[in-house]
């Protein structure tokens, strides 16, 4: 499905209920999987989340999980130590290209029966379950958190837990530190000390019902939205101001586009209160990379220069999210350099008409780019991505006065 988007609508007003975390939900969902007396609330309904619920459903044989990273991540692990299942974990082409040998060399080394069916380093993998008696393991920290994450949802099933110790900088701290949040909230003990992580010993937890808060990775889109638009207020639901999710420094980077976060009890508003406080733009995205491609299609449709660093792991997603934004953002006529871990985007003052915009299977492409409507016509191909993470985007933006023609 390729869309064609217009607007003449400046002025944004909607009130919008947006899925539950896919970050959130597919941690939680593992906890469940090995914690039965776990219950969930406003669980996400992205493609992601449901591949991961009926991967976990299954439990045997092939398991396909396509596009899903974070299912592929969290799932080597988990089946890892369900004792007496074998499966065989592959996924789609781009899966099948995306590095996850730093984490079955830390499981194996905990005595996990994981091999290669192809490609040493990648998938498909052929895991036979069983118990772990390791209580310690050293992992490098500066590729992926989700390695991190996989290995803490699995700990306190250890008959000694599990002592993770960190080799080299931290990526994504935020989404560590989400991930202990959820372990303590859910019963379990855990704590993470300087370069190190330990998560306690435990058989079972008492019954417990866990809410999972809106995605702020779903949100971005609403907040560029709002930068770029003459006047807005987006209400979205189920927002806390305290969040665990690491985007959620949304609501402080975008002040600089003029986009004012106001809370309330369940929910914030996004008001756009003026124009951007300068034409340019410094963020370190480390802890944050998922909202980089959103902030550099509002600087492209702001005319705001920008550098944003701390980008590594976005040569590992989906795309190679990095090369994707500048091939796409430069259709406009901007100017964009990358490095390894950084994007500098040189506005030009007229964005060309009519760009047809390549996802590259990538379902915030899609999203980041939508916005730009508000300044020019656009199509978007391959529009229905974005079901990975928000099946209902394309209609929240009709909600918007947008329109969105096949």
């Amino acid at each position: 499905m390729n869309l064609s988007l217009h607007t003449e609508e400046k002025n944004l007003k909607a009130a919008l209920q947006i899925t539950g975390s896919k970050s959130e939900s597919n941690r939680l969902l593992i906890l469940q999987a090995l914690y039965p007396e776990i219950s969930i609330e406003n669980l996400s309904n992205s493609d992601d989340s449901e591949v991961l619920k009926k991967a976990l459903e299954k439990g045997n044989g092939i398991i396909d999980i396509h596009h899903a990273g974070t299912a592929m991540r969290f799932l080597t692990a988990y089946f890892a130590v369900n004792e007496g299942c074998e499966v065989e974990l592959t996924g789609s082409k781009r899966m099948k290209e995306r590095p996850v040998r730093l984490l079955v060399d830390a499981l194996q080394r905990m005595g996990a029966d994981i091999t290669y069916k192809n490609e040493t380093g990648y998938p498909p993998l052929v895991i036979k379950g069983k118990k772990l008696h390791a209580s310690s393991v050293k992992l490098e920290a500066n590729v992926s958190s989700q390695y991190i994450s996989a290995l803490m949802l699995i700990g306190a099933t250890l008959p000694k837990g599990l002592e993770i110790i960190l080799e080299g900088p931290v990526t994504s701290t935020s989404y560590i530190l989400m991930t202990l949040e959820i372990i303590k909230q859910a019963g379990l003990n855990g704590k993470f000390v300087k370069d190190r992580i330990f998560i306690e010993p435990q058989e079972s937890v008492k019954p417990v019902t866990i809410p999972v808060e809106s995605d702020w990775s779903s949100a971005s889109y609403f907040y560029s939205l709002a930068a770029i638009s003459e006047t807005a207020e987006i209400t979205l639901n189920n927002y806390r101001k305290e969040s665990r999710q690491g985007d959620s420094s949304l609501a402080e980077i975008y002040k600089h586009f003029g986009v004012e976060t106001i809370y309330t009890e369940n929910s914030i508003t996004l008001k756009k209160t003026g124009k951007a406080r300068a034409r340019s733009l410094r963020e370190d995205l480390r802890n944050s990379p998922d909202i980089a491609q959103t902030i550099a299609v509002t600087c492209l449709a702001t005319k705001t220069e920008c550098m944003l660093t701390g980008l590594h792991t976005l040569k590992i997603k989906e795309t190679d999210r990095l090369q994707a934004l500048k091939n796409e953002i430069e259709k406009f006529g901007t100017e964009v350099r990358i490095t390894g871990d950084s994007l500098q985007l040189i506005p030009n003052p007229e964005l060309k008409q009519g760009v047809e915009i390549e996802t590259y299977n990538d379902h915030r492409m899609a999203m980041a780019f939508a916005p730009l409507a508000l300044k020019t016509d656009l199509r978007i191909l391959d529009a229905e991505v974005v079901s990975k993470s928000y099946p209902d985007f394309w209609e929240d933006l009709k909600e918007l006065g947008y329109t969105c023609k096949e």
